[in-house]
């Protein structure tokens, strides 16, 4: 973050000083976290389910910790936020929030974060914001990888791109900061509307209109409209960058004044993709195609759905001054960042695990499927075998879209479909209905019973997906795999 006093820091969010002397200069990292507090720091006492985090404020001074943003009078120097309203505390409580102190400490530091890049925007910082149902954080990955030979940038690691982890996330830029990558989520509308406000963005992607979120949504209309607050929130001068292939977003083009840029394989794409082949392990290559030129593009990172992701990253790029063959060596030499996203690792024995576990929704775990088979199929046949959870947040959608993935599953010819939980029934009587016979879709209650299942059916050779929501915990199947004594 660039050097503030902590009168500085208590008029961006409108707060008032307690026991600090206004003349002190918060030089070091803003931390929710006590125990990554270092020395000039700034800690924020975030109230949590089990712990609250003004009651670390002392322990944050003593490790270094200028003052501490709070919601209330702690015993060490800090910045008070003022109250929220209680329709600003439903926009920004992160999980059950009795006092509403939460959520005054959130929008705290969300205006902390608007007056940091506000000063930096004017230095020449560029904001790029990427939403969408799927994809996002390997996009902000992609993105990163392209921008950062063109100058510092600054991206948020994993999935942290809620209400906590955005302003935090744009805190880390300075004044040698030349890029912040934001991917940003939403629970509900308003939500993206309201990140925009935190780190305003000049150049907005969207990369697709799916079913994540479908239960807390709606609609694909309604997750299509919060979508698309991302663009409306653009300036005049800004980027709209759209999925052509979407038609849900590419409709978005109407929503901003943005100038837009196209991306797909569509005719109508501005940034294309033409000649796309997948190669044995489902490394896409293609043909990049501009308005500036055109270059060939080969991916390191596993699966077709890549395509789009890069093709957003490479508009990104383009439009800060890359040119199309830059991109093109840039998007080939780009490796896989976030764990659990199509991580591929091949054990001694001939396995290959691909753990995809993170999360999921209906489109991705498509596209997780579509990339176990391409796998399996191509060069020597591999035996496939597809370790699947629950998809959350469905809503009455749920049985639908789980029955649709284990038809789908035997469609693609998927070897054996092993279905963890009572919650992801629905996609095992799918497998069944559509034609699995005998064990080729099995339902197993936990994780514990997978792992066991693997483990005396697996042979040299086979390839596994691992994939389910992240609160089935679904990565301990693939850890499981990849310990020594799986081996």
């Amino acid at each position: 973050m660039i050097p503030l006093t902590l009168q500085e820091v208590a008029d961006a969010v409108g707060g008032r000083l307690h026991r600090a002397d206004p003349a002190a200069v918060v030089t070091g990292g803003v931390e929710f976290d006590s125990r990554r507090v270092g020395p000039g720091g700034l800690f924020v006492a975030m109230p949590g389910e089990k712990v609250d985090g003004h009651d670390f404020a002392g322990r944050a001074v003593e490790a270094g910790a200028v003052a501490v943003l709070a919601a209330r009078e702690v015993d060490a120097p800090a910045v008070i936020v003022p109250p929220v309203s209680p329709a600003h505390s439903r926009a920004y409580a992160l999980s059950a929030d009795r006092d509403g102190s939460g959520a005054a400490v959130l929008a705290g530091l969300a205006a902390l974060a608007r007056a940091v890049v506000d000063r930096l925007t004017e230095s020449g910082l560029t904001v790029v914001g990427i939403t969408g149902s799927s994809g996002k954080t390997s996009t902000k990955d992609l993105i990163a990888q392209l921008l950062t030979p063109m100058g510092p940038t600054v991206a948020p690691p994993g999935s942290f791109n809620n209400e906590l982890g955005h302003p935090w996330t744009a805190l880390r830029a300075d004044a040698d900061t030349s890029h912040l990558v934001l991917e940003l989520s939403a629970r509900g509308p308003g939500h993206i509307a309201a990140l925009c406000e935190t780190a305003p963005p000049r150049i907005g992607a969207v990369l697709n209109v799916g079913s994540a979120h479908l239960g807390e949504f709606g609609s694909r209309a309604d997750i299509a409209r919060t979508k698309g607050e991302l663009v409306e929130k653009l300036p005049a001068d800004g980027v709209a960058i759209l999925n052509a292939d979407d038609p849900l977003v590419a409709a978005m083009a109407e929503r901003t004044r943005a100038r837009v840029v196209l991306v797909g394989e569509a005719e109508a794409a501005h940034v294309r993709a033409t000649g796309i082949t997948l190669d044995e392990q489902a490394r896409a290559s293609f043909r990049l195609v501009t308005d500036q030129g055109q270059a060939k593009v080969s991916l390191a990172l596993h699966g077709a759905h890549h395509v789009g992701n890069a093709l957003t990253a490479a508009a990104v790029a383009l439009e800060l001054g890359a040119t199309p063959q830059e991109v093109a060596d840039r998007l080939s030499g780009a490796q896989r960042v976030s764990a659990r996203r199509m991580e591929v690792i091949t054990r001694p024995d001939g396995v290959t695990v691909v753990n995809d576990s993170y999360n999921a929704n209906p489109e991705s775990v498509r596209a997780a499927l579509k990339t176990l088979a391409t796998m399996a199929r191509t060069g020597n046949r591999r035996r496939s075998w597809a370790v699947l959870g629950v998809m959350g947040e469905l809503g009455d959608s749920a049985v639908q879209a789980h029955d649709e993935i284990g038809r789908l599953a035997v469609r693609l010819d998927i070897n054996r479909l092993v279905v963890v939980g009572e919650q992801a029934r629905a996609m095992h009587q799918g497998a069944s209905l559509e034609g699995s016979w005998g064990e080729e879709s099995v339902l197993v209650p936990d994780v514990d019973a997978a792992v066991a299942l693997l483990r005396a059916e697996l042979a040299p050779g086979d390839v596994v997906l691992v994939k389910a929501s992240k609160a089935a915990a679904l990565w301990r199947v693939a850890e499981a795999l990849l310990a020594e004594d799986a081996r």
